[in-house]
């Protein structure tokens, strides 16, 4: 513990140190004291400096993980109390340490998705810039994850409910759930996004037959219900043609 507190310490100085633009020879001169190395010139004291200096590396190393790992728990905390602006700052710190880690990026397009819900027009000047970055950044978010692991299913659902409920892009939604539906063949809702988005994209017959196979998946009540109208309203447009 103690060990740790020095590790963290001495990095911090070096950040205010360099923030403060001292000289670079002093902090030089500051990390030498704190390792004993100085000037090596012998074999030895070069074999002893640079097995000093590796192992102040991998402490700084350790310390900049344990922080990475602070700042995902820090984000799902706030998700979990549903502060969505503050996830994300905690995110995008988060991505600074793991930059290829899917869930960080599948969290942002959650996130940034419930602000994009948020932006209200409270100046009713009519703009709606704000809400439109937040739903390219959440958009962003699911792609990059998708990027990092193509099955995840999670992403492909959430991304799909973007492209068909907000950004209507329903055309954009169908590939990524009929992929979804190979992975996860029991997604319910995935099947309802996507008869919506068959039903959207004047596709009526794959609409009413991902209908169909929600009648013949789910066992829910409210949900056969559900299926049987909207089948329904899906038919009565397909004669109406």
């Amino acid at each position: 513990m103690k060990k740790n507190r020095m590790v963290c310490f001495s990095i911090l100085l070096i950040i205010i140190l360099n923030s403060c633009g001292v000289n670079q020879n002093y902090i030089k001169k500051i990390q030498s004291m704190e390792e004993g190395v100085s000037s090596p010139t012998t074999i030895d004291e070069l074999t002893s400096a640079i097995t000093k200096y590796e192992r102040r590396v991998e402490d700084i190393m350790l310390a900049q993980q344990s922080v990475g790992i602070w700042y995902k728990i820090l984000a799902t905390r706030y998700i979990d109390k549903q502060m969505y602006g503050e996830a994300l700052a905690a995110l995008q710190k988060a991505i600074m340490y793991y930059p290829a880690n899917q869930n960080l990026y599948y969290y942002v397009g959650v996130c940034a998705g419930y602000m994009a819900k948020a932006e209200l027009d409270f100046s009713a000047t009519g703009s709606s810039a704000k809400k439109q970055n937040y739903l390219r950044l959440s958009e962003s978010g699911y792609l990059r994850a998708i990027e990092l692991e193509p099955n995840y299913a999670r992403s492909l659902y959430g991304l799909a409910v973007l492209y068909v409920f907000d950004l209507d892009e329903s055309n954009k939604a169908i590939p990524l759930l009929e992929k979804l539906l190979t992975i996860e063949k029991r997604h319910v809702d995935a099947m309802f996004v996507l008869a919506r988005a068959y039903y959207v994209d004047y596709q009526f017959e794959k609409a009413v037959e991902i209908y169909d196979l929600i009648l013949s998946t789910t066992g829910d009540s409210q949900k056969t219900a559900d299926a049987q109208m909207n089948k329904k309203i899906v038919l009565d447009a397909q004669y109406a043609q």
